[in-house]
């Protein structure tokens, strides 16, 4: 059913009924001017001139009768109009007394038409077209008024609507959210790397290696996350530690500043990736030959795969990965940042002590470390062993060594972009070289490359 517009409504106005009085008194002043005028030209002027007069006096009578005969028909319309919106509001939410209500009244103002119709070509005016005037003004506004009213209600009701809907759309927003992260949770998992289940020895390639250091890049960034959204719900100058990290940097966008801490984070994690272990309890036995110690590290590799962190740690929690876990911790969160973040040193106290917060930071942390940790037991399982470099702040781009992680340093056809920092360091595996990610500015010099490690 078409919806009643507001703009088809006329507007009542306080002035109408104010002209329709004026019109009122100018026909009793004029009849009664009429009638002295009348009495005179009876005693001054011959039967000629009294007829001209009553002659006047119809007419003007007529033209009043014609002026109330529409008042009363537009007052009808109106009155049709009010009884359809309110027909209208009644259906939804159901009305059935509400609906039987308009609908009676729409019939009657329609049988009201139909008699002012038949009034007009019979020439049946009202006796008192004053009164009638008034009275059909009256109507009009008071329809006008109901249909607002009306209005006012439907749009009420479709403003709360729109809030039900509203809170509908926030509550699946968040329903969402949540399982996307649970999502990108399972991804970060070790389950993302079934495809290496069946893997021997033997069977090694760049390809593995590379696939795992896609998921432990992903799990950095998670955590990096994590990290940056714990620094500003605690209201911690995301800038000033931007520029603590990687002083007097300058970034294409506002949100680069997050590759800062990816920075920071990658070389806390991957120190010393060159030494077996990380040089943490790793003594090379005389009497096993390398193949033997590539195959241990496999091994290594293998049985912490299908393992969550919480789980293994659980089971040898005086393992080397446990130590790992511990040393890169403190490193990695020093005591002003834990601090920062959560208001005290008691996740750190734990750690110190041994021990593994059962937090989400903490989880997060470790499934992190474990990322990393695997990707060190694969890179020492070939034959020779995978190693990493970096490339240092100021070098010229190359495309053989690196990747830029923001395309705007070449956007420019005059950019000669620089090395600011390495973000992701990069790893060289017998002939093959995977690149280092790193974020360009726009300045050069030569090509320096690290192998010692980040």
């Amino acid at each position: 059913m078409d919806s009643i517009k507001p703009s088809a409504l006329p507007t009542p106005n306080k002035s109408r009924l104010a002209r329709t009085f004026a019109k009122v008194l100018h026909f009793r002043m004029a009849t009664g001017a009429a009638l002295v005028d009348g009495i005179q030209k009876v005693k001054s002027q011959d039967n000629v001139s009294e007829d001209l007069s009553v002659g006047k006096d119809e007419e003007l009578e007529n033209k009043v009768a014609m002026e109330a005969l529409l008042a009363k028909l537009f007052a009808s319309v109106s009155s049709v109009k009010a009884a359809y919106a309110q027909l209208q509001h009644a259906q939804s939410p159901y009305d059935a007394d509400g609906i039987q209500a308009a609908d009676q009244m729409v019939v009657s103002e329609l049988m009201s038409l139909s008699e002012l119709k038949q009034c007009y070509l019979k020439k049946q005016f009202d006796p008192s077209p004053e009164t009638a005037l008034l009275s059909a003004e009256i109507q009009e506004l008071k329809s006008v008024v109901k249909t607002y009213e009306i209005m006012v209600k439907k749009f009420e009701s479709q403003l709360r609507l729109k809030e039900s809907e509203l809170i509908f759309l926030r509550e699946k927003l968040d329903e969402e959210t949540k399982q996307n992260r649970q999502i990108e949770k399972r991804l970060n998992q070790s389950g993302q790397l079934h495809v290496l289940d069946n893997l021997h020895h033997s069977g090694l390639t760049t390809t593995h290696f590379t696939t795992v250091l896609r998921h432990t890049i992903k799990s950095i960034r998670s955590f990096v996350r994590l990290m940056v959204e714990e620094m500003k719900s605690n209201g911690l100058d995301i800038d000033a530690a931007a520029n603590a990290i990687q002083p007097s940097g300058v970034y294409w966008k506002d949100d680069h500043k997050c590759f800062a801490f990816e920075s920071y984070v990658c070389r806390q994690m991957f120190d010393a990736f060159n030494y077996p272990n990380f040089s943490l309890s790793y003594k090379s036995l005389p009497d096993k030959k390398p193949e033997q110690e590539h195959q241990l590290f496999f091994r290594q590799f293998m049985e912490l795969k299908s393992l969550k962190p919480k789980e293994f740690l659980a089971q040898k929690p005086k393992s080397t990965f446990a130590k790992f876990c511990h040393v890169k911790y403190l490193r990695l969160v020093n005591p002003q940042l834990e601090s920062s973040l959560f208001g005290n040193l008691s996740q750190r106290n734990m750690v110190s002590a041994g021990e593994f917060p059962n937090t989400t930071f903490f989880a997060s942390f470790t499934e992190m470390a474990k990322r990393v940790w695997l990707l060190h037991c694969l890179a020492f399982s070939f034959e020779p062993e995978a190693s990493i470099f970096q490339v240092s702040k100021g070098c010229r781009f190359s495309e053989v060594y690196m990747d830029s992680v923001a395309d705007e340093a070449f956007l420019s056809p005059e950019s000669d972009p620089q090395v600011a920092f390495t973000v992701v360091p990069g790893f060289r595996i017998q002939k093959t070289v995977i690149q280092c990610q790193v974020y360009l500015s726009p300045l050069h010099t030569n090509v320096s490359i690290n192998d010692k490690g980040t």
